[in-house]
């Protein structure tokens, strides 16, 4: 019964996003925090950095690599992701008649870490987790998903008002859920000390600039050795490969901008040497510099 009535659910929100998401891009809806996602076709592997958030897909599969771990997920699962993390991916199935639909909310680590205080939220904790997980959706967390989707029938005021109460519940049903224990480990216990996001928030303000792992430690207060195990578990890369792909994929974002030459957007990020740059942009993203924004640009 239950099965049948989760799958009867998911067919609802398919029925419910496929109205809405009509564009083969992201689509904002009425929901400040809920976007749309909607694919006719598999894509190519596409690389970015991941917000914290968390992505339900309701029809197709996605495959996500993180550094040299490879997440697959599907109808009824979710990614989700507590820091910023460089990753890629890409849709592996898709049809015209049965597209990629995806719902993405946006996560605000502050907001759950006081969800956990104000519900008294409290689950044993082992060694730390990577930032992004798959979860699984179970019976109280895909009604509440449910919900969350026929709002967006309802005036935008309306559906604006009653989605904050629907978004505290997803959280709440994420955390005590079978897959709660990551979503709480990453976010309650960098809560405490601050530490692993610190070293984010710091690596992204200052991705441009000749950086110690020795200046970072000592900016998080953290020792060497403890930031370089916390930061890897959490991330899967160490401080300075995460400071690399930033300012790679800064300098993409540059280019594919067309405001600058290979040359000037290695200065721009932080690079002394466009022979370097150009190396670790190939070793990323399978091309040198122009050839791959050329690519994207003619890429439909």
């Amino acid at each position: 019964m239950k099965r049948d009535l989760a799958t009867t659910r998911l067919d609802h929100m398919i029925d419910i996003v496929q109205q809405y998401a009509l564009d083969e891009q992201r689509v904002a809806t009425t929901i400040p925090f809920l976007s749309l996602l909607r694919s006719s076709h598999p894509t190519p592997v596409t690389r970015g950095v991941l917000k914290p958030s968390c992505c339900v897909i309701l029809q197709g599969q996605k495959r996500v690599h993180l550094a040299d771990e490879v997440l697959d997920y599907g109808p009824g699962e979710y990614l989700a992701v507590s820091v910023d993390m460089p990753a890629s991916g890409h849709i592996v199935s898709a049809t015209a008649d049965h597209p990629y639909l995806l719902l993405n909310i946006e996560l605000d680590p502050q907001e759950i870490a006081a969800i956990v205080l104000e519900a008294q939220v409290s689950i044993d904790t082992q060694q730390p987790v990577r930032g992004a997980f798959i979860g699984h959706t179970d019976d109280a967390l895909q009604e509440a998903l449910y919900q969350l989707v026929r709002l967006l029938h309802a005036p935008a005021a309306e559906a604006a008002f009653l989605a904050v109460g629907l978004k505290r519940e997803i959280i709440y049903r994420m955390l005590t859920g079978p897959d709660g224990r990551q979503l709480y480990q990453n976010i309650v216990l960098d809560q405490q000390d601050r530490g692993i996001s610190k070293a984010i928030a710091w690596l992204k303000d200052h991705y441009d600039q000749p950086i110690k792992v020795e200046d970072l430690a000592q900016a998080t207060n953290m020792s060497v050795s403890s930031l370089h195990h916390r930061f890897k578990a959490v991330t899967t890369m160490g401080p300075m490969q995460y400071q690399k792909q930033l300012r790679l994929q800064q300098a993409r974002t540059l280019l594919l901008n067309g405001d600058v030459d290979a040359s000037t957007a290695a200065y721009k990020v932080g690079y002394e040497s466009a022979s370097q740059f150009s190396r670790e942009y190939r070793r990323l993203f399978g091309a040198p510099p122009m050839q791959d924004i050329k690519k994207l640009r003619t890429t439909p």
